[in-house]
């Protein structure tokens, strides 16, 4: 959440919570342009469970019955039940309580945009979560906090709390890869034709590290893998995508990318009692930080790049994906033929920007660094196998497809 020009550091903190969203709406932030690597002055929220409580009960009105921290990087996040007296108005009972870092919450109009994204799409039918009005009817609020010097702002929203099991911990097979790709073009789909909020403008977001246009701002970072042979293959996917994919962005479909629809953003139920061959309906999608205007394709490579993380049979994922996502856009030609890069810059902003962020905070390393633990494996066996060969498994799994997915094949089927 972040304007457009901040120095390298305002965004390096996005990385981490590749591995927050598990039973929350955990916030991903940015990486934008600039020449200065000092940090940006920001405070991340240090409210204690009773404050968090009494924060619940001043500005929502409601009380709480029982609270507990997520996890969060440079956000702050509550599960928080709430206990409602007779009589009392209609609404859930679990909640996740969102505290926004400083900086962040200086910028209300995008704020406002992701959350009005996430009512419109639940109002079209989507898993998204909504927001629980201020007791003055907003959908947020700027409180002051106790902690760091200055007597920081702190934006303060309160979201329905959305069951399900991320993606990352289930056995996924193609069924779940299929659902996945159709989702992701649905979801664009619907913000790019039908979302005209006036806090639309925001999503335009022109140096953000995340928006697979600006992989080669990568160059700023790659300093942090050091002597490592990953390097070399980093600088390859950089230079390469300047030549192929930047010169294409034109003739690529523009539209609203939600931008992070990872193994972990992704909650999902069983919709049917086998277990050797269980199907998946989606049934959460969280952390809407990382909206921004891009391209369709920009959206199916995100999302297989995050699914290969899932699978024992990576290289085959592709194709499962993208015949979800065709079901609904097929993609023209130059698209397809950007997909490769695209797939490849992703694992680059991933891998990079958490070798940066380790730096940083070694405290966090473990942490930060989850994609890296296969990521980095399945970038070079791509880059081994080669695009054409890649290429050439993706696209015949999708023509392989009829109108319907084949019901919960296992993974690598």
């Amino acid at each position: 959440m972040r304007p457009e020009f901040r120095t390298p550091w305002a965004d390096i903190r996005q990385l981490c919570s590749l591995g927050n969203h598990s039973w929350s709406a955990t916030t991903r932030d940015t990486m934008s342009s600039g020449n200065d690597c000092q940090p940006q002055a920001f405070t991340k929220p240090a409210f204690g469970v009773k404050e968090a409580t009494e924060l619940v009960d001043r500005v929502f009105g409601l009380k709480v019955s029982w609270i507990r921290p997520l996890p969060s990087y440079d956000d702050q996040n509550f599960h928080v039940c709430v206990s409602r007296s007779k009589g009392a108005a209609e609404g859930a009972d679990e909640y996740v309580l969102k505290i926004t870092n400083s900086e962040d919450s200086q910028e209300p109009d995008l704020i406002e945009a992701q959350t009005q994204a996430m009512m419109f799409l639940n109002a079209e039918g989507f898993p998204s979560a909504t927001p629980y009005r201020t007791k003055d009817g907003n959908i947020m609020s700027l409180e002051s906090g106790d902690t760091g010097p200055g007597n920081k702002k702190y934006m303060v929203r309160l979201l329905t709390y959305l069951p399900g099991t991320p993606v990352a911990k289930i056995a996924a097979n193609t069924q779940v890869f299929y659902e996945i790709g159709k989702l992701a073009a649905s979801l664009d789909k619907a913000l790019s034709e039908k979302f005209h909020h006036p806090s639309v403008k925001s999503l335009h977001r022109g140096q953000f590290i995340w928006n697979l246009a600006n992989v080669p701002l990568l160059d700023q970072y790659i300093y942090a893998l050091g002597e490592s042979p990953y390097r070399e293959l980093v600088e390859q996917v950089i230079e390469q995508f300047k030549g192929k994919v930047i010169p294409k962005l034109s003739s690529f479909r523009a539209c609203i990318n939600h931008g992070d629809l990872n193994d972990h953003n992704i909650l999902v139920d069983s919709s049917s009692a086998s277990l050797e061959s269980p199907e998946y309906r989606v049934s959460g999608i969280l952390d809407f930080s990382d909206m921004s205007y891009g391209y369709y394709v920009f959206e199916v490579a995100i999302a297989i790049m995050y699914m290969m993380i899932e699978s024992s049979d990576p290289l085959s994922v592709g194709g499962h994906v993208l015949a979800g996502f065709e079901s609904v856009l097929p993609l023209t030609g130059e698209e397809r033929g950007a997909l490769f890069l695209l797939v490849s810059g992703r694992f680059s902003q991933s891998l990079v920007i958490a070798a940066h962020t380790a730096l940083r905070y070694p405290e966090n390393k473990e942490y930060v660094m989850i994609t890296a633990k296969t990521g980095w494996k399945h970038l070079m066996k791509m880059f081994e196998v080669g695009q054409e060969a890649v290429e050439k498994t993706w696209f015949e799994t999708a023509t392989s497809y009829s109108n319907h997915a084949p019901a919960g094949q296992v993974d690598g089927c």
